[in-house]
């Protein structure tokens, strides 16, 4: 096979949310170090030499810089950020020394980051980018793209949504086919919203995309906040789920002062995050970004959150981005559009979806989440994190450490509880 050619070539060419994050960091844990670990759900088996490559993309990283034509944008399109930011982004090199991917007997692919945290959180999306253009590469299967043909069909998705009245984003960087994928989805989505005047028939609205250098590309919105490693992460240095919440809700508005209010509330599930929040936080959020469990009982949780604080839920934005398809968001907005502003962060469906055109390209279902953090470099040792799901089953982290925040929160009682009668078992059975 010849050599691959560098897949990330823009420092934009990453989600708004790590920048975002990254900012947030530096103004609230600039010393603090982190690690980040790789999981693929499927546990495929990866081509021989797959890590060795995902190394040498992750090296020539480190030529990829911030030019002033993507400060420029970001200067429009993104008020929140200060001046000393892009200062910073200006002197930003990302350094291969913190990350290292490797390959097991059986081909399962590992990928470690460790060092400080404003460093790493720039890795993550860039790193996820990498490992899914590069497996279709490897295993030949980007032969099979016909990028006319899926132009056509984002074009009949993005058109069908803003049929029905939808306002969403495209959220599909992290596990796209291709850069290539991506920028056809996004070029349609846009000219089917500049097909129509939908703002004065049906009020579908194409708001942008998460991918900021596309954003730029093509005069979009870039949109993004936050990610559940950031309230992981505080988690993780204050000894558990419980207080997390608020302690990370007061860490954003010492970095935003207000703006970018829509928060990411179930990293340890709803029921902790409403024991954390208050009246003046309700308030100040504009809205809630719904990740995980039944996206109705979520709504739900979050209507009679704003009830029991009297506020007017009718003008509070609700963010839908729990692996959404066309039908789905469609059949949520039709509900939600009545009790909120809804609107939805659409990935997989938008930039990985080959099905009816090229057989047999499934998207990749791979994460990078953060599992230890300490206080800074010199501590001679790491707090473990994880992070807990509102869908049973699908927790990130050591397995002791998920029972470890598990046994916190009653919320999570009787999962708990079946897993611990599942250990005894397996114990037993064992001795």
């Amino acid at each position: 096979m010849k050599q691959i050619k560098r897949i990330i070539n823009h420092f934009l060419d990453d989600d708004l949310y790590k920048i975002t994050m990254c900012l947030a960091v530096l103004v609230n844990f600039p010393k603090a170090w982190v690690i980040y670990e790789f999981v693929d759900r499927a546990k495929l088996i990866y081509p021989k030499g797959f890590a060795d490559e995902v190394n040498r993309q992750i090296k020539m990283l480190e030529d990829v810089v911030i030019t002033e034509q993507e400060i420029a944008f970001m200067k429009l399109r993104c008020y929140f950020l200060p001046e000393w930011f892009y200062t910073f982004l200006r002197g930003f090199r990302y350094n291969s020394k913190y990350a290292i991917a490797w390959q097991d007997a059986e081909g399962h692919l590992g990928i470690k980051f460790e060092g400080p945290w404003w460093h790493t959180i720039l890795l993550e999306v860039k790193v996820l980018a990498i490992v899914s253009e590069l497996y279709y590469i490897m295993t030949q299967k980007d032969i099979a793209f016909d990028y006319d043909a899926y132009y056509k069909k984002s074009y009949q998705k993005a058109y069908k949504l803003l049929e029905a009245g939808v306002t969403f984003t495209d959220f599909g960087t992290r596990r796209r086919s291709s850069f290539q994928t991506q920028e056809v989805a996004i070029k349609a989505f846009k000219d089917a919203y500049e097909s129509k005047d939908w703002t004065n028939t049906t009020g579908g609205k194409f708001v942008g995309t998460s991918n900021v250098y596309l954003a730029m590309k093509y005069n979009l919105i870039p949109v993004g906040t936050m990610a559940h490693e950031f309230v992981c992460g505080i988690a993780g240095l204050n000894g558990g789920p419980t207080n997390a919440n608020k302690l990370a809700m007061e860490a954003w508005d010492r970095a935003y002062h207000g703006a970018l209010g829509v928060y990411l509330y179930d990293s340890y599930g709803f029921d902790i995050f409403r024991l954390n929040i208050n009246e003046a936080y309700a308030n100040q959020f504009k809205g809630m970004r719904v990740d995980s469990g039944d996206n109705f009982e979520q709504l739900s949780n979050i209507i009679q959150m704003y009830k029991e604080f009297n506020i007017n839920h009718k003008g509070k934005q609700v963010i839908f981005s729990n692996a959404l398809d066309t039908d789905r968001t469609i059949q949520i907005h039709n509900y939600a559009k009545n009790v909120c502003l809804p609107s939805f962060g659409i990935g997989t469906h938008f930039t990985n979806d080959w099905s009816g055109i090229a057989d047999g390209i499934d998207p990749m279902n791979i994460v990078i989440k953060l599992v230890a953090i300490k206080e800074c470099e010199e501590w001679p040792f790491y707090n473990d994190t994880c992070k807990l799901s509102e869908d049973e089953g699908k927790h990130t982290g050591k397995h002791e450490v998920v029972m470890r925040f598990m046994s916190q929160l009653p919320q999570y009682k009787n999962e708990y509880d079946k897993m611990r009668v599942a250990e005894i078992a397996r114990y037993a059975s064992a001795h």
